[in-house]
């Protein structure tokens, strides 16, 4: 068995800010190895929806093209700036804006975003942003493997409504055993 392949210098470096300031919702590296590869299919521009200390976008621009615009949009002024600093001459597009200011920047090729963010947005306002063919990365769901997805004994309705929605061909993967990611990919 070898040794998992490293991890690129920018995720190095956001994990690392992240552990400085005790933040510790970042992105997993198993979501961040798909979020990698995902955007290695895509060019236009990318979007990730909460920046937090930039580990997210670290993996999206680490796997993007180098013509790929990446953009992120961060709502607390201290992440904000601090992950503006970090990736000041990497090609991340950082802004301190609530994430819905990055409709000004659509449309997008791939959409990153948290299902706690999804959850309390209007599901709409997130398709928007989408362009055709346009993909959305939702994370931090808990793997189920019945239908309809229940979750702690309820029915998950943001992932029954996402892989049911017949604009998109969506799946669940599961990335790690505690957590699952949606992929859905406008027709």
């Amino acid at each position: 068995m070898s040794a998992p392949p490293e991890m690129p210098e920018l995720v190095t470096r956001a994990l690392r800010m992240s552990l400085e300031r005790g933040y510790v919702q970042t992105s997993r590296s198993e979501t961040g190895r798909l979020l990698a590869t995902l955007a290695a299919t895509r060019t236009g521009t990318i979007a990730e929806c909460g920046t937090g200390c930039g580990v997210g976008a670290a993996w999206l621009r680490s796997g993007a093209p180098k013509a790929t615009r990446v953009i992120t949009a961060e709502l607390d002024p201290e992440l904000a700036h601090g992950v503006m600093e970090m990736f000041e001459h990497d090609d991340i597009d950082v802004l301190h804006a609530d994430w819905t200011t990055l409709a000004d920047h659509a449309p997008f090729t791939l959409i990153f975003i948290d299902a706690g963010t999804a959850r309390t947005t209007e599901r709409e306002q997130i398709v928007d942003l989408l362009g055709d063919g346009g993909m959305i990365v939702l994370d931090d769901f808990v793997p189920t493997a019945s239908w309809p997805p229940i979750v702690a004994g309820r029915i998950d309705s943001l992932r029954q409504a996402w892989l049911s929605d017949e604009r998109f061909a969506c799946v669940d993967v599961m990335v790690a055993e505690d957590t699952s990611v949606l992929i859905a990919v406008r027709r």
